[in-house]
């Protein structure tokens, strides 16, 4: 895409300039893998969460030392139109909650020692509903990516994207439409449990709001700041930031991915360094990640979002490097290896 002189080019450069995995890493890990007490690939997707974690961190043994859990939290416009089973006002009640400790969110974190930060994007103040208009103004739009890059705090080793906010399926379906197309109402789930009219509600704002900004969705940055939300594009701005950071991610569920969605459409290598947390039951998120060849470490049933499925598979990635670097290899087992029985 040509340079507008916009604000976000910005973004679009950072995208363009950012480093890759190191290869060197991966495999040294992988040759140390290969030597640990155990047949071969017998930790199975252990071992390549391992290997990934050494590409994208540029160390030969990765660590997580300092873990963050980073919830967004933001307010849409579009709530106004009944998209969802609980009125705006939810948002605070839902931040004090994480504040006091209270959440599904604390005690996951509490479970796994991960740290927690949740950043309000003024959630007083909500975005303008887009069947009638754009959600954000772009220089709004690339200042909150750019907020949300802020987010990864130097010594964090390990991100796990998450959200809040009533509204943000609708948002999040609506752009996962004006990317991949079809028709609308596959895109579009239930959210925070809406009835059949609520959903038909929840699929005619997509449509309206494709059809408003149909001759703007061909960028994918106007795809997020016409349709998404605060929250959404903080999201996009942390996994970039991460990125450069040498920090690798874990996605959280249907809201979170979309953030990843909007910079895999600008650039497929730009969420190289993310794991999907989990698959959700939500909307057409298990399709989505199909389309980013994103596997899901997990599979238990979440819609709940607030990090919770990226938390959780926070505790399986945290075992496999606890199985790589904890473990020991044949030669200092002293238990003879494949190789030696072979020629014994």
């Amino acid at each position: 895409m040509q340079p507008t002189g916009l604000p976000f080019d910005d973004i679009r450069a950072l995208i363009r300039d950012i480093p890759g995995p190191d290869e060197k890493s991966r495999a040294e890990t992988q040759a140390r893998e290969a030597q640990l007490i155990k047949p071969a690939g017998a930790l199975g997707r252990l071992e390549e969460i391992v290997a990934h974690l050494a590409a994208w961190q540029h160390r030969s043994t990765p660590r997580i030392s300092r873990p963050l859990v980073a919830i967004f939290a933001g307010s849409h416009g579009v709530s106004a139109k009944g998209v969802s089973a609980y009125p705006s006002e939810v948002n605070r009640a839902m931040l004090a909650s994480f504040s006091n400790g209270h959440a599904a969110i604390n005690q996951i974190c509490k479970a796994h020692d991960l740290g927690l930060k949740v950043f309000d994007l003024a959630i007083e103040i909500p975005t303008v509903d887009f069947t009638e208009g754009a959600a954000l103004e772009e220089a709004a739009c690339a200042a909150t990516i750019a907020f949300g890059m802020e987010a990864v705090a130097n010594g964090t080793d390990l991100l796990c994207v998450g959200e809040m906010g009533i509204g943000n399926t609708t948002a999040a379906a609506a752009i996962y439409a004006a990317l991949y197309g079809g028709p609308v109402a596959p895109w579009v789930g239930r959210g925070t449990g809406v009835d059949d009219a609520g959903h038909a509600r929840k699929i005619a704002a997509v449509e309206a709001g494709l059809a408003l900004h149909r001759n703007a969705l061909k960028d994918p940055l106007e795809v997020l700041r016409r349709l998404g939300g605060r929250e959404i594009a903080a999201m996009a701005g942390a996994i970039l930031a991460a990125r450069i950071e040498r920090v690798p991610v874990i996605l959280d569920g249907y809201v979170a991915t979309a953030a990843a969605a909007v910079l895999h459409a600008i650039e497929p290598s730009s969420i190289a360094h993310c794991l999907a947390g989990h698959v959700a039951a939500e909307g057409a998120h298990a399709e989505v990640l199909k389309c980013l060849s994103l596997t899901p470490i997990l599979d238990l049933g979440l819609r709940l979002g607030e990090g919770s499925g990226a938390a959780l598979a926070c505790a399986i990635v945290k075992t496999a490097l606890a199985c790589h670097t904890g473990m020991a290899t044949f030669a200092e087992a002293g238990v003879p290896g494949k190789a030696s029985v072979l020629h014994s």
